[in-house]
């Protein structure tokens, strides 16, 4: 697996969340990708600190990024580890300057998340989990505290997360169609929202809208591993034929 600890990952994070701050109080230009997602210069800077850190500390190991294309399943489909990487997650968050993006690395093994870096530069806010250890959170020089959350039940009252930039139609749909009481909400960006709940400021996060395998492992990482005991389930599986996950639920 490679001679490495979870810290050389928080390092290459915090390194490629201090790339991005260079960017952020100046003048963004902002690219399109083919899909019409934004692109920025920080999106790379991080993607190639994090790419080259990665493969400098576990040179077995595959990565996949968002900013370095996916390889085809038949080359990865028997992977038996891999890192899977958004340089910046939340790029319109970025845009507005509004704190809420992290750098997200995560280690997948057999199709479920093993470790999970979420870095918060603007906010200079860490959350990290990995498998046996449990889920953590640090602000800025405190130490890191374990941080907890438990299982809802769809009969409860509950505080939901949702996205600052995505509110739909399909979510107030789901609300009503499953009968929730949502007592409290609570607006997040970025893989920030899988952390919220993961220390317990919210109980669930339904995510309706697409997203990409890169843009959640790192937080599913540090949800499933808040558990008191063992791990909470997850229906997010990794390295699937295509990366696209159509929606889940993130809490029950």
């Amino acid at each position: 697996m490679g001679d490495y600890v979870i810290q050389d990952i928080i390092k290459l994070a915090i390194e490629a969340g201090k790339e991005i701050l260079k960017y952020y109080d100046d003048e963004i230009y902002v690219e399109k990708k083919d899909d019409d997602s934004p692109l920025t210069k920080a999106d790379l800077a991080a993607h190639h600190i994090i790419v080259n850190g990665l493969n400098e500390l576990t040179p077995a190991i595959p990565v996949i990024s968002e900013e370095s294309g996916v390889p085809d399943y038949k080359s990865r489909k028997d992977w038996k580890a891999f890192w899977i990487v958004d340089p910046l997650d939340g790029t319109k968050e970025f845009i507005k300057r509004n704190g809420e993006f992290t750098v997200n690395i995560a280690l997948i093994e057999e199709n479920e998340p093993v470790l999970g870096v979420v870095y918060a530069p603007a906010l200079d806010v860490l959350y990290y989990a990995e498998k046996e250890a449990g889920a953590f959170k640090k602000e800025g020089n405190s130490d890191a505290e374990r941080i907890f959350s438990k299982r809802s039940s769809k009969q409860d009252e509950l505080s939901i997360i949702e996205s600052r930039s995505h509110g739909s139609e399909a979510l107030e749909n789901y609300l009503e169609n499953e009968g929730l009481k949502i007592v409290k909400r609570v607006k997040s960006g970025s893989s920030l929202k899988l952390c919220l709940v993961a220390e317990g400021v919210a109980d669930i996060y339904p995510r309706l809208a697409p997203t990409m395998e890169w843009d959640v492992a790192a937080g599913d990482c540090v949800y499933r591993y808040s558990a008191r005991v063992g791990k909470h389930p997850s229906e997010l599986r990794y390295n699937k034929e295509d990366l696209l996950n159509k929606s889940f639920v993130i809490g029950f």
